[in-house]
């Protein structure tokens, strides 16, 4: 068994060796698959046949006995008789794993040994066998799969090409409408079903042919497209196609008209319940303030009344303790009395009278202690009560903040405080930028917003203010004209009372997407203004202003209304 391990061993390290020698060279694995149809010119020797396989010998190895055998021939043998030593085919000789040497005179000989090509008859050929793989690469009668997708044809090399460019139905051809390379099998398909640049027929019927790839656009304007009238959130139900819905929209004008005084009329109404609702809050801030102010009075009391009753708490348990070791010594006396029994009994009956006294005060510290946990609820309670009436406090009072902000003659002027730390926040990344209150040009009029970067933005970036404007969705847009074309003054306001304000006019690009009708669906266009508005050190420094003053600064956004007809 030790011999049959050692001999394993050494076979696995002459496999080593064997394959650092390197298995078949390129020629020879390529010609393994061939191995057995070779045709020599002359008679293959019977020693250059590998008794294994009974191919020509690939990569010769020699084994002691003088036979030779292929690379991968000898090795299969080698792994298939691991629990034994493995004989020769030819003469039963054992095969020892160290006595294998690789035999490269046979492997000249027999890289020179001429053969027929393997397409004989058709091809003539006659190379060595080591040039046979380099012939068969170029060889025109070598058959060769169509490499066209989904083609199965076989056929010589020298027809390939006429094929693939010519006869094979699988042949890549481009589309004569888009261009684009296609299977000449299914090109016709392509044209019918999805070829973008094909033109065919409106799917509503409008009589109009127009490219594939147009039809989803030609749906926002096509006429017999169902679509419903432009004032229908205003309450107008008609719905039909788009060229009889513009037709309605023309003849309806009195309609729609009372459809939108009668929008403005509810929207009025709402303002007025808006009005109301900020009294109300307003009202309920001073009535929750005097709660809280009784909450804060009531707490205060309850704090003083817990401390009161916490010392007396330690004053009765500390009582409580000098009893306990009365209550001791009164039982020692207790017992040693009981052993005497006689003398001594009128003591006894004034100790017990002693003991229940104690027992009442122990009762009364217990009474104590629950009126005690009593008043803590209580406490937790009225804190509870007071977080709440405080929370409920500041958001009364950012509402009416909010209420009292908005602006509708088209200017707004926007307190900024705690201008440094709000800076510092942005130069930190923690803070983006800051966006003011809504404010509209007239009751029904634009709706939009101011956002300022306190550390600048793109190219303004750590060096400038940045002072944008946007335009926001509004209820009365469908009434307005677009795109938006007034001029827009941006300023940072003088608080020294001089005057010299810092302004800039901003005038609507009609390119830019910052101005059309803002989408219903979004929550605003793109911002405009000025990303390099006013320098830092100009804005905290100037010569004959002063723009930032008790950490605050102050900003306006004027729209120019001359010539602007209010709804």
């Amino acid at each position: 068994m030790a011999d049959a391990d050692s001999t394993h061993s050494s076979l696995q390290s002459e496999e080593s060796r064997m394959g650092s020698t390197g298995p078949l060279g390129s020629w020879e694995s390529e010609l393994a698959s061939v191995q057995h149809c070779l045709k020599f010119v002359m008679t293959l020797k019977e020693e250059f046949v590998c008794p294994v396989c009974r191919g020509v010998v690939l990569n010769p190895q020699q084994n002691s006995c003088g036979h030779i055998f292929c690379f991968h021939c000898l090795h299969k043998l080698l792994e298939s008789s691991s629990a034994s030593r493995p004989v020769c085919p030819a003469d039963g000789a054992e095969i020892s794993a160290a006595e294998v040497f690789q035999d490269n005179c046979c492997k000249r000989e027999i890289s020179n040994l001429e053969v027929y090509c393997t397409n004989a008859p058709a091809c003539t050929c006659v190379v060595t066998l080591h040039h046979l793989q380099e012939h068969l690469s170029s060889c025109q009668y070598e058959q060769l799969q169509c490499c066209n997708p989904g083609c199965r044809v076989a056929l010589q090399r020298r027809y390939l090409q006429e094929h693939l460019t010519v006869t094979c139905p699988h042949r890549m051809e481009p589309c004569r409408y888009c261009r684009q390379p296609q299977p000449l099998s299914l090109i016709q398909e392509h044209v019918q079903t999805s070829c973008p640049e094909v033109e065919v027929d409106c799917p509503n019927s409008c009589s109009r042919r127009l490219p594939r790839h147009k039809l989803a656009e030609h749906q926002d304007s096509c006429p017999e497209v169902p679509v419903n009238c432009s004032y229908k959130r205003f309450g107008c139900s008609a719905q039909d196609k788009r060229g009889k819905v513009k037709l309605h929209e023309q003849a309806a004008v009195g309609h729609h008209v009372l459809l939108l005084l009668g929008s403005t009329a509810h929207l009025e109404h709402q303002v007025e319940a808006l009005q109301e609702e900020a009294s109300l809050r307003q009202q309920e801030v001073g009535t929750d303030s005097l709660v809280l102010a009784g909450r804060q009075q009531d707490v205060g009391s309850l704090l003083q009344e817990s401390n009161s009753h916490e010392r007396a708490i330690s004053t009765i348990q500390r009582t409580l303790s000098r009893q306990e070791d009365v209550v001791s010594a009164i039982q020692l006396e207790a017992q040693q009395v009981s052993q005497v029994r006689g003398p001594g009994l009128g003591e006894l009956e004034q100790l017990r009278e002693n003991l229940h006294a104690v027992s009442l005060d122990m009762t009364t510290t217990e009474a104590v202690k629950e009126h005690l946990g009593t008043m803590q609820e209580n406490l937790k309670h009225q804190l509870g009560l007071l977080e709440f009436h405080g929370t409920q406090l500041t958001r009364n009072k950012q509402h009416l903040r909010e209420l009292e902000a908005t602006s509708y003659n088209g200017t707004l002027i926007w307190k900024i405080e705690d201008f440094r730390n709000r800076r510092e926040a942005e130069v930190r990344g923690q803070l983006p930028c800051l966006s003011s209150v809504p404010f509209y040009s007239g009751r029904c009029g634009y709706k939009m917003a101011a956002k300022v970067y306190l550390n600048g933005d793109k190219e303004g970036r750590g060096a400038h203010l940045s002072f944008y404007v946007v335009l926001m969705p509004a209820d009365f847009d469908v009434l307005l004209p677009w795109p938006f074309r007034r001029t827009i003054t941006l300023s940072v306001l003088d608080q020294s009372g001089a005057g010299n304000h810092h302004s800039l006019r901003l005038r609507p690009d009609m390119t830019s997407k910052s101005f059309p009708r803002p989408a219903a669906e979004s929550a605003t266009n793109e911002t405009a203004g000025f990303p390099c508005f006013i320098p830092l050190h100009k804005l905290e420094a100037p010569q004959n202003a002063v723009y930032v003053d008790d950490d605050t600064l102050f900003v306006k956004v004027k729209v120019d209304m001359a010539g602007l007809e209010q709804l």
